[in-house]
């Protein structure tokens, strides 16, 4: 299996940036490969909802309300996955919580989340 641990949030004004980080520590052999990384978030009442994901070719998806100001990105090598946000604005106030989906064995895969960072932006 894998273990997912995120680091990097924090309190910021609007307009500010802050940067988070996700290692996926594999704790067992039974990890093939490690495939789609990617960062959701979620705030009281609502639902989780994706921010940003690579793939492990480097594919990138976001969401709307955070293009042209998040970037996504990751090292393989370390299986790390990064958020840079910038022009912070409250309403990216939330848990931000670290996705990865990996194959245990060639034909069946999984997905483990962390257990969240605190974003808050103030106005």
């Amino acid at each position: 299996q894998v273990q997912v641990v995120e680091s990097g949030g924090g309190l910021v004004q609007a307009g500010g940036s802050l940067r988070l980080s996700c290692v996926a520590s594999k704790t067992g052999a039974s990890v093939y490969s490690i495939n789609t990384m990617g960062w959701h978030r979620q705030t009281p009442g609502n639902q989780r909802e994706l921010v940003a994901e690579i793939s492990s070719s480097g594919h990138t998806n976001y969401a709307d309300s955070v293009k042209g100001r998040f970037t996504i990105s990751r090292d393989n090598a370390k299986n790390t996955v990064h958020l840079q946000m910038n022009s912070l604005k409250p309403e990216d106030t939330a848990v931000y919580y670290c996705r990865v989906h990996y194959n245990y064995t060639p034909k069946v895969s999984r997905v483990d989340w962390g257990r969240g960072t605190e974003v808050t932006v103030s106005s």
